[in-house]
Parts: structure tokens; C-alpha cells; sequence
């Protein structure tokens, strides 16, 4: 199979704004967009039926309709159509392994809840092999506007490996042609707390900490992609805060999860819970060791 983006798409609106999102990916990346829809239901296809009687119309018809769509505004794009009898998550799940990366549509509400996590996605992007991306679609009423170029923002532990979120977030940068922004927040110790804030002593000397490794992890990448920018920013705060604050107005947020190890259940860490939950642009949930 060529190397291809896959979109899950059940004709809602958050699963179209996330099929236009990996079309404008695809071609970014020159890969193929593999639309999918999965339907326990879906008939054996028959060799000749009339659309009437035809119990795959509807799913055939969401695909053709999102298909025709995303090749008039992307006509030197590859967009196949892919029905599949099964389980929607187990699908998807089988699709991520066979993709570089797969898009799902994100349900945005009007509070401030901004993100609302469905019985098929979080364990989707829990399980997955693959990068997960998840996309909203624009507020009922509105229309997008466009917007000029704006940066990827990588959220960063500095604890173990981190080359595949690396490898994705500059590849993404370097694919939209924008800056990244590497961030790591760093929680303060009870006993650096004072009445009017945190000790200035402790605090710069965390910082500089953490400033050091994140050169350090930078530095390679940096070298590998020389036509991104860089920059870096470290946090006094929670991680999970500090990476939803810095991801307002960003092109893309870059967070990481620990690959499912053999014997422990899959699990979302706190920074990716935040960003799914709160972040307000894409967001893209990377395995790695």
C-alpha cells in the first residue's frame, strides 16, 4: 500500500473539517488520503443493483460526495475511498498501523469544555501505532477565515526518548514551511513557593535546568531540519497548563504518549488529556519509546 494519510469519516461535520485538514496535509506531504468509513452493517457488495434497493447507498455516497469534494479543491491529490465492514474503532485501529498518520474529527462545544472526547476516539489515540490527529470543526455560524502561516508547538518531558515526537513535529513544521516552538513546563516545589510567588533564586535555577535540556534535546533536529526556525520556552507551571497556553493561535500542537507496553493498558498521559480537552487547534498524539 502507497504511504497515506487516513481520515474517519462518518458524515458528521467534525469528521469533514477533518478530511479537508488531511487533504491540505496529504498534499503538504505529497502522501495519498484515504477516506474511511467503517459500518458493522455494510452489505457484501453485489455486482449490479439499482441505487434503491442498494443497502450500501449511504455509505457509499458519504464517501463519493466527501471524495469529489476534497479533488475539486485538490486535483492533483490522490483521495481513495475506503468502506469497511467492521467496528468503527477496531477499523480505524487497524488503518493507523497501515498510515503515516490518522485524522479524526473532534466534536467542539460552545463552553469552555472546548473538546469532548468520544466512545471511539480516546481509544483510538490511546492504542494507536501511529500518529493520531485530532480536528474540530469551526463553530456553527462561523466561517473560516484565512489566516496567515503560524507555528507547530512541540510539548517536551525531557525524560526518555523523544526522537519520534520530534522527527514528527519538525517534519510538520518544515512541511508547512513554519517556526517551532519547543515547550516545557517544569511544576515548582512546595518549598520554592513564597506568599508572593516562586523563590527567584530556585526559579532561575530550574529554568536555566531545563533550558540546558532542552538545547540539548533540540540540538540534532535542528541540524537535521535547518530550514525551521526554533525557538524555546520553559514554564514555571504544570505541564499540561503550560502547553495549552502555549499552543493558543498555533498551526498545530505536537503532543506525546507512551507506547503500549505489553501488559499495561493503554492510557492517556495528563498533558495529552489537556491538550485533547482544551487545546483549541489540531492536535497530534505521537508514540514513541
Amino acid at each position: 500500500m502507497q504511504p497515506a494519510i487516513t481520515v474517519g469519516l462518518d458524515g458528521s461535520p467534525e469528521s469533514l473539517a477533518a478530511a479537508r485538514w488531511a487533504a491540505d496535509e496529504a498534499e503538504k506531504r505529497k502522501l495519498t488520503l484515504r477516506l474511511l468509513h467503517a459500518w458493522p452493517l455494510l452489505a457484501p457488495e453485489p455486482a449490479r443493483v439499482a441505487s434503491e434497493v442498494d443497502q450500501n447507498y449511504w455509505a457509499k455516497r458519504l464517501v463519493h460526495t466527501a471524495q469529489a469534494e476534497l479533488g475539486a479543491h485538490h486535483p492533483g491529490l490522490a483521495v481513495v475511498g475506503n468502506l469497511v465492514a467492521d467496528d468503527a474503532q477496531e477499523a480505524l485501529l487497524h488503518a493507523s498501523a497501515e498510515s503515516e498518520m490518522l485524522v479524526l474529527g473532534s466534536r467542539g462545544l460552545e463552553s469552555v469544555e472546548s473538546y469532548f472526547m468520544g466512545d471511539v476516539s480516546m481509544p483510538v489515540v490511546a492504542r494507536a501505532e501511529r500518529p493520531v490527529v485530532l480536528v474540530r470543526a469551526e463553530p456553527r455560524g462561523e466561517t473560516p477565515s484565512p489566516a496567515p502561516p503560524r507555528r507547530v508547538v512541540v510539548a517536551l518531558k525531557l525524560r526518555g526518548s523523544s526522537d519520534d515526537l520530534l522527527d514528527f513535529a519538525f517534519h510538520s513544521a518544515a512541511a508547512r514551511g513554519v517556526p517551532l516552538l519547543a515547550v516545557h513546563g517544569r511544576s515548582v516545589p512546595l518549598h520554592a513557593r513564597t506568599p508572593w510567588g516562586v523563590d527567584h533564586h530556585v526559579g532561575e535555577e530550574m529554568t536555566n535546568d531545563a533550558r540546558k535540556e532542552l538545547g540539548k534535546a533540540l540540538r540534532p533536529w535542528r541540524e537535521k531540519y535547518p530550514q525551521v526556525g526554533v525557538a524555546d520556552s520553559v514554564r514555571l507551571a504544570s505541564p499540561a497548563k503550560a502547553v495549552v497556553e502555549a499552543a493558543e493561535g498555533a498551526a498545530l500542537l505536537v503532543v506525546g504518549r507512551r507506547a503500549h507496553r505489553h501488559g499495561l493498558a493503554p492510557h492517556l498521559g495528563p498533558v495529552a488529556h489537556a491538550a485533547l480537552h482544551h487545546g483549541r487547534c489540531p492536535v497530534a498524539v505521537v508514540p514513541h519509546d
